[in-house]
């Protein structure tokens, strides 16, 4: 069988499955019993599926996952995030589109301490969405602003998806982890920017309230009570692996043990709140990694077929110089990122994508940056982005998911700009890492 009819048979099987509704980690599963049945050897192709199953779960490499999943439960069930938000909502005084502002602010904040984009998404559109509404605020200036600053929490540390493309691209991990720093915050403040422009220049869409006054001192204490502490534990997470003391897996082990130190020191954990965190990051961690089983063994798939090479043959043998092939694969994750979740993305392309990586010279970390930003797009993207799902289902019920759409648009727009800057660029995402990792 040629190259590209065992590729054609094995994706429009994939894609008939997605079809189909099944979940990404049983659709992946199917296509291995069958193709290790056919390209693997038969009974051997189906031993060797369980080998690989066993052997992709134990990774080191993937420990950070959980960590990074915990610290975010833990915020989010002890209360500790409503009391930043409240912080920093205290701090920002005066400024077109206050709350739309505290959101991205409050965001970026948890995106630093949290592993988890929907998570974020749910709790600021869950706190700060009936507000703003309450408040005559304008539905797209509303939700715009929380799915947008959900979508950043990918790129900034700690991120559980930035772990799991770096074990599965074969990218340094803590390079991949420091290197969306930049590209992050710079988003963020492109939002912020974006937010006092649009409403300064229609107060209609973010009406002007009364706002409590408090004595400066009152407007401080929360931040630096609240607040500072959640900050600290990110930086001493990025500069113990930036300074080698320890591996991603230590320096999320520390982040963890962190976060629930301070809960604990704020009295405000409980048995029954850490077991909902543990809980919680026991189910995310667990859908992770089962999809993960099914990664190792359908990229190896795809190389017995001959898929991988003969495709990697075929395009270095049509001459396509290094933009037109970087431009295509960017193109194929937008695209995808409209229709399925980021893991399966990442399960899809990268057997494809890596190989090229290597064969024209890209740097692997501008690549991961460029591919992460794909990928958060993808959250914003209609039909089926996941954020856009989480909006849907804590928004009021008269919003529609066209209004939901409408309201991502902007934030599309600037994540494109984005994405631009950094492969015109590339010192954004590499200049730090660089930097901070000898």
């Amino acid at each position: 069988m040629s190259w590209w009819l065992a590729a054609s048979v094995l994706f429009g099987a994939l894609g008939m499955l997605f079809a189909l509704g099944l979940p990404a980690a049983f659709a992946f599963f199917g296509i291995n019993i069958v193709g290790a049945w056919f390209y693997l050897g038969e009974e051997a192709g189906l031993v060797q599926l369980i080998r690989n199953g066993i052997v992709s779960i134990t990774s080191f490499a993937l420990t950070p996952i959980p960590f990074f999943i915990l610290m975010g439960e833990v915020l989010f069930h002890t209360g500790v995030a409503m009391k930043a938000i409240d912080a920093i909502d205290r701090m920002i005084w005066k400024v077109p589109g206050r709350l739309s502002v505290v959101a991205v602010v409050a965001g970026t904040v948890f995106s630093a301490i949290s592993g988890s984009t929907i998570a974020t998404t749910a709790l600021l559109g869950s706190l700060l969405l009936p507000q703003m509404l309450a408040r005559g605020y304008h539905p797209s200036m509303a939700m715009g602003p929380i799915m947008a600053i959900g979508g950043v929490d990918m790129l900034i540390p700690p991120s559980a998806l930035t772990v799991l493309l770096g074990s599965l691209a074969g990218i340094s991990i803590s390079q991949l982890l420091i290197a969306g720093i930049v590209p992050g915050v710079l988003l963020s403040a492109a939002f912020v920017a974006y937010i006092v422009l649009r409403t300064s220049l229609d107060p209609a869409l973010a009406p002007v309230f009364a706002h409590e006054q408090v004595p400066a001192w009152e407007r401080w204490k929360p931040l630096i009570v609240y607040v500072l502490p959640l900050v600290m534990i990110f930086v001493v997470v990025v500069a113990a692996m930036s300074a080698g003391w320890a591996t991603p897996t230590e320096a999320a082990a520390i982040g963890a043990v962190a976060t629930v130190a301070v809960a604990w020191l704020y009295r405000a954990l409980t048995w029954s709140n850490l077991m909902k965190a543990l809980t919680g990051t026991a189910a995310v961690s667990g859908v992770i990694l089962f999809i993960i089983v099914g990664a190792t063994t359908f990229a190896q798939i795809l190389t017995f077929s001959g898929a991988t090479n003969g495709l990697v043959e075929a395009v270095r043998g049509a001459g396509f110089g290094h933009w037109p092939v970087l431009l295509t694969m960017l193109l194929i994750l937008l695209v995808l990122g409209c229709f399925v979740d980021q893991v399966s993305m990442m399960l899809i392309t990268l057997p494809f994508f890596m190989p090229l990586v290597a064969v024209y010279g890209f740097d692997p970390v501008w690549f991961g940056v460029l591919f992460l930003i794909c990928m958060q797009l993808g959250l914003l993207t209609p039909p089926f982005g996941l954020l856009l799902l989480t909006m849907q289902s804590v928004a009021p019920r008269h919003i529609r998911m066209p209004q939901i759409w409408v309201a991502a648009a902007p934030y599309v727009a600037m994540g494109l700009v984005a994405l631009a800057a950094v492969m015109a660029f590339p010192p954004i995402a590499t200049w730090l890492p660089g930097a901070l990792i000898k």
